[in-house]
Order: structure tokens, then sequence, then C-alpha cells
């Protein structure tokens, strides 16, 4: 028997303790790599090792500030004020999930609840590297967000395909962060399309609904096909239900990322309709069984809405194929439409039901300081502490303001700019009235327009 020297065993040892200790790795069971035509190779797996690296983990962190209790409370009661509270940061860190679609430049789409208040976005990528991330932009309305990567060049990147060909059936994959559960792959089916779903941040069109799975986490991940190009950006889910997800559509997603990039924002967007809500007195007068719609008062001149042969008196039941319930509706649906899209409008003309196709054109500012001077009845010019009153209609609905009035908030609403003040109207131009916060001669009031 060949004998070894001593040092031998020694070193063999030591080798041993430190792999058991785990200062070197101890060699695992090889296990090989199924064959290119193996069965195993699905078209999801092999769909989803083309991708994964392309898909990011998103961590974004906000300061939420809130008043440490004063601890005298615990004997005196609620509301002792001899020492008062203090103010205390707390960091508060949120999950989400993105997609790089442009790897030179390292641009990554997610949605825009996602960071949303962050102070400081990180991106994860499969590889375990981690990079810090700056909003080049980001659209409430559409719930779109997009992200630049800092110091990383030459990213993979998904393929951009085409939402017009979705078919309701084919079988798709989510790739996301559910939970914390780094790059979790679910797959389902496309449910159905042009889904319109409602919540406190407003409507949301044109939605893709499908069965994969999708959970807090997964937000802003990517919804791909078969053949692994993006055809949407995962962004909801109906807590009510199982099964019931939500994704914007790549093409509308590609569009709002354009704008983004160009101009930081996405260009509003109106038909040049005004008109108010269908009361339950109009309806009777009309025979209309069901309380809901725009009846339409006025109609810009020279507007998609006049040039389609929309008229005072129509009602405006859909915007494409969603059933309006008031004039806010009607504004919030219009948001979330892109400059290159058509509208359908679903009309109600002298008790015949017909249906127009329009193309919206931006709502420019211009255009919207005219309207807000026409319909409030104000002029304003910039101020220090917000904006100044330089002129009132003698028969307006703020006829009792003055030359000189501070306007400081509109509708609960702070505002400092004529920008910030034309994007409110351009929300709230439908409305009935409106309420503004004046500052005259150094003290504040709340002054009522009625429209």
């Amino acid at each position: 028997m060949l004998k070894l020297p001593a040092l031998f065993y020694r070193i063999s040892f030591a080798v041993i303790c430190l792999a058991l200790l785990g200062g070197l790795p101890m060699a695992g069971p090889l296990v090989a790599a199924p064959a290119p035509d193996s069965p195993r190779l699905t078209p999801v797996v092999r769909t989803v090792q083309q991708v994964a690296p392309a898909v990011v983990n998103i961590t974004s962190t906000r300061i939420i500030e809130s008043l440490q209790p004063n601890p005298l409370e615990l004997f005196f009661g609620p509301g002792f004020d001899f020492a008062p509270g203090r103010a205390q940061k707390q960091k508060r860190v949120s999950l989400g999930s993105g997609v790089i679609v442009d790897g030179a430049r390292g641009l990554v789409l997610t949605n825009a609840h996602v960071i949303t208040g962050s102070t400081e976005v990180m991106v994860h990528l499969l590889d375990g590297r981690q990079f810090a991330a700056v909003v080049k932009g980001a659209e409430p309305d559409f719930d779109v967000a997009v992200l630049a990567i800092k110091g990383a060049h030459d990213l993979p990147a998904v393929t951009l395909g085409d939402s017009t060909d979705i078919m309701p059936g084919e079988t798709v994959i989510a790739i996301g962060n559910p939970f914390g559960f780094n790059h979790t792959v679910t797959t389902g089916v496309v449910s159905a399309l042009d889904r319109t779903i409602r919540n406190g941040n407003g409507v949301f069109t044109n939605l893709i609904q499908t069965d994969a799975a999708i959970n807090p986490g997964n937000s802003g991940g990517p919804l791909l096909n078969m053949e692994g190009a993006l055809i949407g950006i995962n962004t909801a889910v109906d807590a009510r239900a199982e099964g019931i997800g939500f994704a914007i559509p790549v093409n509308k997603a590609r569009r709002v990322m354009a704008d983004l990039m160009k101009t930081g924002r996405v260009a509003p967007l109106w038909l040049g309709i005004m008109g108010e809500d269908l009361d339950r007195r109009m309806a009777a007068a009309l025979d209309l069984k069901d309380v809901h719609g725009l009846l339409v008062t006025s109609v810009a001149e020279g507007s998609p809405a006049a040039l389609a042969g929309i008229v005072p008196g129509d009602i405006v039941e859909s915007i494409n194929g969603s059933s309006l319930r008031d004039r806010r509706d009607y504004v919030n649906l219009l948001r979330n439409q892109t400059r290159d899209s058509k509208v359908s409008l679903g009309l109600l003309r002298n008790g015949q039901r017909e249906g127009l196709s329009l193309r919206p054109v931006p709502f420019d500012n211009a255009t919207v300081t005219q309207l807000m001077e026409e319909r409030w009845g104000l002029s304003f010019g910039p101020g220090k502490r917000g904006l100044v009153v330089t002129k009132v209609r003698a028969d307006g609905p703020a006829d009792f303001l003055r030359r000189g009035d501070i306007v400081t908030a509109v509708g609960g609403t702070a505002i400092k700019t004529m920008d910030e003040l034309l994007d409110i109207f351009r929300k709230e131009r439908l409305a009935s009235q409106i309420l503004l916060q004046v500052l005259r001669n150094g003290r504040g009031y709340y002054a009522r327009l009625v429209l």
C-alpha cells in the first residue's frame, strides 16, 4: 500500500475543516444541463431564460415625518402640551419591479406608483449587481415612469412587442418581485382586452386583463408573450378576486415614455367639449331610464368635436366603450389617452344613438388660459405667495374678488405658478363650483365660485 507523508494528511484535514466552516466551497453533485431538445425546455422556460436578465427589482426609499408623542401624555392624558412632541423622520422602503427597455442607455420602464415620493431609487439585476437610478419622468395619469440606471451601460434589454395584435387566450408570462421574492415567474393567459378600471387616483383605460398571478411587488414588471416580447407593464390587481390582474399595453407605455423623455410630461389632450352632468330632471325630459353621461353645453370652434359635428344638446354616453358616469369621468377618461390615439364616443342625439371617432388635440396653455378666463371670469399674474388677480369680469362668477387679491389654493391644492393653476383647471374645467383660498390685505379667507 502506498504510504503518504504525514504532511499530506495534515493539509487534507485543514482543507476539509475550512470547507465545513464555510471558508472553501464544497463541491456539489454534478447536474447535467438539459439537452437542447429536452422536453423540459418548454417555450416558457426558454422565454424566461431569454428575458429574466432584463427584469429588475426596484427598491424606493421615502422619508416619512411623524410626530413623536410626548411621554408625559402617558401620565397626564392626550393633549398635554407642556412639552410638545418632536418631529421624527423615518425611512420607508417599498418594493416593485421594472424592465430594461434600452440597454445602451440603461432605461427602465416601471409604474409611477412604485417610485412616487421616493428620495432614493435602487435597481437590482438578476446577476446580483445593483445600481442607483434617477427618475427621468413619471406620469401618474398613466401609472408609467422611466428610470435611468447610473453608471451602467450595455445591459440586457427586452424586445418591445406590439400590443395591437394581442389575442385573448394566448399564453403570457409575468416576472417580478412579489413580496420581495426576486424574479418570480408566473404564467397565465390574456383574459380580455380594453379593460377600464377606476380607483382613487383616476381612470385607467385600454388595459390588458390576465390571470397570471400578480401580487404586491409585481407592479412595473413585464408581461411577456411566448416570443419573449414585452406586451405590457403589470400595474394592478382586483383585490376582490383571484386571477384578475391588469397591465398597461406596451404601445401606450412606449408613447408615454417618448413624451416623458422628450418634455418630462405627457401632453394633455381635449376634444373641445364643455358640458355638465345629466340630472334626473333632464333624463326624465329626454325619456331616459339611466341618469349618466355628459350633456354637451358648448363646443369650441375648430376643435375635433366641432369638426365631427357634435353640437350642444348631444349627450356623451361612453368613451372607447367605457360608460360615462358624470363629467369627472369624462375628464379622467380623456386624461388617460395619448396624442396619436383615436377616441370613440358613444352619443345620444334626438333619442338616437350613434358612434363617432375623433382624434384629440393638445390642450395647450394658451387654450386653457383663454377658457379659464371665460369660465371663471378671472385673469392672473405671478406673485410671491401665490397668483395675483389682475382682472375680474364685472358680470362673472368671481365679481366679488378684487384686483390684487392673491389666490393661494384651488380646491384644496396649493398653487404658486401659472402652470400649477392651469393643470388644476384642466381637471376641474367642467366643475359646477370651485373653492378658492384667497389672501386680501394679509388676511386669508375662502371664496366659492358658482359656475
